[in-house]
């Protein structure tokens, strides 16, 4: 009498994924991407990229796409020097410095998951390395700064997809796309958008004021308080500066946390109205200690300045309880038993 034996099978994970035994790197990366599949979320480490080292391979990519990007910033040096100059020069834009350095971060951060991709050359990226170089060669002849500014994410954009191919493109493109916001916004979106938030500032700590009960008149955006103390609200109470700052703390958070998508844009979104109400409290409170000392010009120089940083710190906390509080709306169910 024989005896049948039942087939194995290979074991499951805790997903129901079955998992791969012959130990080849295709297998795991496979796996990998099963799994962050199911998840939603690149961000989210697996069992293989918390175990995996980097491959041979994969160090050799790393530095060619390293090599290929420093030789297209030697390429792209004129441009980096006169953005380096705005973000000295000019306040609104000055975080922008930091973008790279944030970007180069997050990178950082994603090297385990990075180390389980296997990549491959992407040869369709030929036709972005092109379009951002015909996007450069544009700005140069119309002398537009921001398109050259811009030509350059999309040309690292392009290097990147084309040695890292689409799996690799895949777990760093926002991150890549986050670069966009090292760069000042044009000249005609600056003046367009400038003006109506120094005027919101000027009208909304105009209400405020009279909600505390302080007499005010208006003269265009300057505000004479009980008709003894002038505040004008200069261009560089805008707002625009701490607009771009939250953009900026916010696309962070967005990007180093765990959350579905819908959280982490709702987070990018929402840092500007959180920038336009803490703008207000800065004007407003300006305004307040201007008054109570009698417009001294010692108080406008410190608290202006100082409001404007104790805002970051609130601004924070305020992002901080909106994914709290979005934790808290949103239950997700539990996972379904089986049985048998």
């Amino acid at each position: 009498m024989s005896t049948h034996h039942p087939a194995t099978s290979a074991p499951e994970d805790a997903r129901g994924g079955a998992l791969s035994f012959d130990g080849s790197h295709a297998g795991a990366a496979h796996h990998a991407a099963a799994l962050e599949s199911r998840s939603g979320d690149a961000s989210i480490p697996t069992p293989c990229c918390e175990a995996a080292s980097p491959s041979r391979a994969n160090r050799q990519l790393a530095w060619v796409v390293a090599v290929l990007l420093a030789m297209l910033a030697g390429s792209y040096w004129p441009v980096l020097t006169e953005l380096a100059r705005d973000w000295a020069s000019n306040e609104d834009y000055s975080a922008g410095m930091f973008v790279p350095a944030v970007a180069a971060y997050l990178v950082w951060e994603k090297r385990k998951g990075l180390a389980c991709v296997g990549g491959a050359p992407f040869w369709g990226a030929v036709v972005l390395i092109l379009a951002a170089e015909a996007a450069r060669l544009q700005g140069l002849s119309d002398l537009r700064q921001s398109v050259e500014r811009y030509a350059l994410v999309l040309e690292t954009m392009g290097v990147v997809l084309l040695v890292g191919g689409l799996p690799v493109f895949r777990r760093v493109g926002w991150i890549l796309v986050f670069l966009f916001l090292m760069a000042p916004l044009p000249g005609s979106v600056h003046n367009a958008i400038s003006g109506p938030m120094q005027n919101q500032a000027t009208s909304a700590a105009n209400f405020v004021l009279e909600l505390m009960g302080i007499a005010v008149r208006r003269e265009g955006n300057i505000l004479t308080l009980n008709d003894r103390v002038q505040v004008g609200v200069v261009e560089a109470c805008s707002g625009l500066r701490m607009m771009t700052t939250f953009v900026i703390v916010a696309s962070f958070l967005a990007l180093s946390i765990r959350r579905p998508r819908w959280q982490r844009a709702a987070l990018v979104i929402s840092s500007v109205p959180v920038a336009v109400a803490c703008n207000v409290v800065r004007v407003v409170s300006t305004a307040w200690l201007l008054l109570a000392t009698d417009g001294s010009k010692a108080v406008e120089t410190f608290f202006h300045d100082f409001a404007g940083y104790a805002m970051m710190p609130i601004a924070v906390v305020l992002l901080v309880a909106e994914l709290w509080l979005m934790s808290k709306l949103v239950i997700e169910d539990p996972p379904a038993r089986t049985t048998g």
